[in-house]
């Protein structure tokens, strides 16, 4: 039996709707209806990323970070697949000399940082103290 059950389905064109559990997502090809495949894989990384490094932060005893965002970029090339991914994170809390560390336990925890190949993992910078 499946951990993971997707319905995805596409009555015409590019745009494809799937089906997760109670949630529907569109994703569209050509960009008109929804996000592309791309733009969602990235924007997928950087929603898993964040709880990763939210954990990771736990682990070395930062309870609250408080405010955390990610600006992710991503490059594409001549055949439009992923080439590069770049995260700038901002991070409310405080965490001056812990974010290499910090960055790295969270690429342990992260499963699609995980799923991806390893020229495609993000190049992370963070800035701590950040609001």
């Amino acid at each position: 039996m499946a951990d993971i059950t997707v319905s995805s389905t596409s009555e015409e064109g590019f745009s494809t709707t799937s089906r997760v559990g109670e949630f529907e997502l569109t994703i569209d090809a050509t960009n008109e209806n929804g996000p592309d495949p791309n733009q969602t894989l990235v924007a997928d990384y950087a929603s898993c990323y964040i709880p990763a490094f939210r954990v990771g932060a736990q682990q070395n005893d930062y309870d609250d970070l408080g405010k955390v965002e990610i600006d992710a970029e991503a490059d594409l090339d001549d055949d439009d697949d992923l080439s590069a991914i770049r995260f700038d994170m901002r991070v409310e809390a405080d965490i001056d000399g812990d974010e290499d560390t910090l960055v790295e336990t969270g690429e342990e925890i992260c499963h699609v940082h995980s799923a991806l190949k390893e020229e495609l993992h993000a190049d992370i910078s963070v800035d701590g103290d950040a609001f």
